[in-house]
């Protein structure tokens, strides 16, 4: 088994439940994306490069995306930078936060960029 899957199955109610309604999710909208299992992780990948990752933090599941600096100003109100430079993430502490519509665009945004760097150069 994928060392990303056995992450994933080892973790405790709801953070189960999310990361593996987040992987279907991925799985149907990126078929072509690999789960790899990265800085202790899981990470999708697409052409050896990053797409997003999935990670237990605290009482939530953070989903971040290392190209966000390319993704429209609409998801501003649904991302969240906290001091970080490059990545912006969704946070999710149960299944009913996630919203499918606005996660699936998001991830189709970010495949979008996947041949351009993490920083917007202006």
């Amino acid at each position: 088994m994928n060392p990303a899957e056995v992450h994933i199955l080892k973790q405790p109610e709801p953070y189960k439940s999310i990361f593996l309604h987040l992987q279907v999710l991925i799985a149907h909208t990126l078929p072509e994306a690999d789960l790899l299992y990265k800085w202790r992780m899981p990470c999708y990948y697409i052409e050896k490069r990053p797409m997003c990752y999935l990670n237990r933090s605290k009482d939530y599941v953070d989903v971040g995306f290392w190209h966000s600096a390319h993704l429209s100003k609409k998801w501003d109100a649904y991302l969240i930078t906290e001091k970080r430079k490059v990545v912006k993430s969704l946070r999710y502490k149960t299944l009913e936060d996630i919203d499918d519509a606005v996660f699936i665009s998001i991830l189709k945004e970010v495949e979008s960029f996947k041949e351009k760097g993490f920083y917007r150069k202006n």
